[in-house]
């Protein structure tokens, strides 16, 4: 039986909350995961079960944040459980999510993004060119690496200075662009796209590939070319990510005193609360420049 709700629990997922595949992926390993530790049932599953299960992630040395994901996949499963009637109530309602510190994301300042994006475009190497415009596509609008690798052709509109976005759920979202950004993708898809799709054949990717089963290049290969760039400037390739990029584009609008709203649509975050962190970036730098700066931070008074 367990097989069976676990099935239709991922066919609801996909069809009533249009959750991407590797999220139903990443559900069905984390469930999975519980029923091999508590060799429970589905029928039998109960707040002492749980609460053993999050025990034992405790000490099998699981992180409190891959804790809190696994409990999130099985409070989900739980609620699907419930509302079906194969529970009785849910067992996850009075669980409480292992406490967790929220560390700052990196970012890098558009001085580093721009050494990128120059080191990009002075390679010989067309694939590292299509790079550079994915940085600056990413550096100006924030799009998730998911999002930007399966860019339509079509999502750019260039007079408008607009992406048309399809972010998580299926749901779109409207970003604006800046005029260098779009002239820098419309010279890529002009004079570069073609390069990378099989002759005689056509793509309605932006950005296309001759190898990648989804004909779009993969979000594994875009993270891979980053790090060999930011090696080739001298960064530490640890420090940078698709996700280093993501924040570097929000971290910038806000030291800029974008309105936070704002930064939270263009993300595509569901709450501001998600968006707020980057203002605590905000707050950091300011108290580090007055321990720097302040007159009064060098008297002894």
């Amino acid at each position: 039986m367990r097989e069976k709700y676990l099935s239709w629990f991922l066919d609801m997922m996909a069809a009533e909350k249009g959750a991407a595949e590797n999220t139903l992926d990443a559900y069905r390993r984390d469930i999975e995961q519980f029923f091999d530790i508590t060799k429970t049932e589905p029928e039998a599953i109960s707040f002492e079960v749980v609460s053993d299960y999050i025990h034992e992630l405790g000490r099998q040395a699981y992180t409190p944040k891959t804790q809190a994901r696994k409990l999130s996949a099985l409070r989900e499963f739980c609620r699907f459980l419930f509302s079906e009637k194969i529970l009785k109530d849910n067992p996850t309602a009075n669980i409480l999510t292992p406490k967790q510190e929220k560390p700052l994301p990196k970012f890098l300042t558009p001085e580093q993004i721009s050494r990128l994006i120059d080191q990009a475009q002075n390679h010989n190497n067309f694939a590292f060119k299509r790079i550079g415009v994915m940085i600056r596509l990413m550096f100006a609008t924030g799009l998730r690496v998911s999002e930007l690798v399966a860019l339509p052709e079509n999502a750019i509109n260039y007079d408008k200075h607009q992406i048309c976005v399809k972010g998580k759920g299926s749901k779109e979202r409207i970003v604006p662009i800046s005029r260098n950004a779009a002239e820098s993708v419309l010279e890529y898809a002009l004079h570069c796209r073609d390069k990378f799709i099989t002759k005689g054949k056509k793509s309605t990717w932006l950005f296309p590939s001759k190898s990648a089963a989804a004909g779009h290049i993969t979000r594994d290969a875009f993270f891979k070319q980053l790090k060999l760039l930011a090696l080739e400037c001298g960064f530490n390739a640890r420090l940078v990510s698709p996700h280093t990029l993501r924040h570097s584009f929000a971290t910038n609008l806000i030291n800029h005193q974008a309105d936070l709203r704002s930064v939270q649509k263009m993300l595509g975050h569901e709450s501001v609360a998600t968006t707020e962190i980057y203002t605590h970036i905000t707050s950091q730098k300011l108290m580090e420049t007055v321990k720097q700066k302040h007159p009064l931070q060098f008297l002894k008074i």
